[in-house]
């Protein structure tokens, strides 16, 4: 999906833009002008655009230290996986949130998520399982052992149902 861009981005492209040469032997776009003296460019403040994802939760809790040692010792750390691998963010966020509520209703303690080493959703996952929507089920996070992804993974301990 293509969207338009904001005015306030288009102007702040108008202003990157004119600050670039063309490599040899190419021409500036049409109606662009170069400046082959321009100097660094200065952005003032109403030229930044905020930044879209802004986590205001709290991360969540860690995994105490006796639960996590349980997770690492077992053989399949979690009763149920998910990987992330391949989902766009708004999948992914949207992935966790029916994973973690399917396991638990299904009663489990602990789940391990894939993310990956890196990128986009190694960083937002945290954020996502700190959501208020969540507090009720995830009773902490932490990084996986090495022999379970070590820092492409996550523990994700759940808390207990009530009358399990």
């Amino acid at each position: 999906m293509v969207r338009r861009l904001r005015d306030e981005e288009t102007k702040l492209w108008a202003k990157v833009a004119a600050t670039v040469k063309p490599a040899k032997g190419r021409a500036a776009p049409k109606g662009q002008k170069i400046d082959a003296r321009a100097g660094p460019m200065i952005l003032a403040a109403e030229d930044l655009v905020p930044a879209r994802h802004v986590n205001t939760q709290p991360p969540p809790e860690d995994i105490e230290p006796g639960r996590k040692r349980r997770i690492v010792r077992e053989t399949t750390p979690a009763a149920a996986t998910l990987d992330l691998h391949g989902l766009t963010q708004d999948r992914a966020e949207t992935a966790i949130a029916n994973f973690l509520r399917r396991s638990y209703e299904a009663g489990d303690r602990a789940v391990l998520i894939i993310t990956g080493r890196s990128g986009i959703l190694w960083t937002r996952a945290p954020e996502w399982l700190s959501k208020q929507s969540l507090r009720h089920i995830v009773a902490g996070v932490s990084p996986a052992a090495q022999k379970h992804g070590g820092d492409g993974a996550l523990y994700v301990a759940l808390k207990k149902k009530p009358g399990v």
